[in-house]
């Protein structure tokens, strides 16, 4: 299952931008979505989490700020970055694990390519 993001750019401190990524149709069932970033220099880290059921988790770091959700219908999930910070600069990156629409239902584990998201102070 391939995963396609958009929405990196540059942007102020302070500001917002939103972030996707979507699912090729080789995907049967999506349980997880999640966004990972990393930073120059340092390890990919958890930004947030999105279940099925609709259960969230975030990092502390981004909690209040960012907001994930997703489109069982369109195999995306979204990353709604309010209050941009300098530190929030890095490469994002979506993660889907679920089903493949294969005969057998072969598990995936699939990464986005990232998205450089630039926050200027």
């Amino acid at each position: 299952v391939q995963l396609q993001a958009y929405g990196g750019g540059l942007v102020q401190a302070g500001g917002s931008l939103t972030l996707s990524c979507v699912a090729s149709r080789g995907a049967f069932s999506i349980d997880a979505m999640a966004w990972y970033r990393q930073a120059p220099g340092k390890q990919r880290d958890l930004v947030a989490r999105i279940f099925s059921g609709g259960t969230t988790n975030y990092a502390d770091s981004v909690k209040g700020r960012f907001t994930v959700s997703r489109d069982n219908a369109k195999k995306t999930v979204y990353l709604q970055m309010n209050t941009l910070k300098p530190e929030d600069t890095a490469v994002y990156y979506c993660n889907m694990k679920g089903l493949s629409s294969s005969w057998y239902r072969t598990p995936f584990d699939s990464w986005g390519q990232g998205t450089q998201v630039t926050v200027s102070s």
